[in-house]
């Protein structure tokens, strides 16, 4: 795929945010229609398999309550600004 796109498209910043967002979640809607002709790319496979063989083995570091990371996040943003 070597297409290049103008981002964003023409008339997507005359759009309210509210109407931003439909447009990114209908777009993202129509390409899970599409997930079967979608190639997965080894590296990606390859990288899943890596963090599973981890996590089996118990190498893969402590995880964290959604609860929690959720916070850190809501901070981390509001603290961006």
């Amino acid at each position: 795929m070597n297409a290049v796109f103008k981002t964003p498209p023409p008339g997507f910043d005359e759009l309210s945010p509210g109407d931003q967002l439909e447009y990114v979640m209908a777009l993202w809607g129509h390409l899970l229609t599409l997930n079967e002709s979608l190639a997965v790319p080894d590296w990606h496979r390859q990288v899943v398999q890596e963090r599973l063989a981890e996590y089996r083995a118990g190498t893969a570091g402590k995880g964290r309550d959604w609860a929690d990371a959720r916070l850190d996040l809501q901070a981390r943003l509001a603290a961006a600004g």
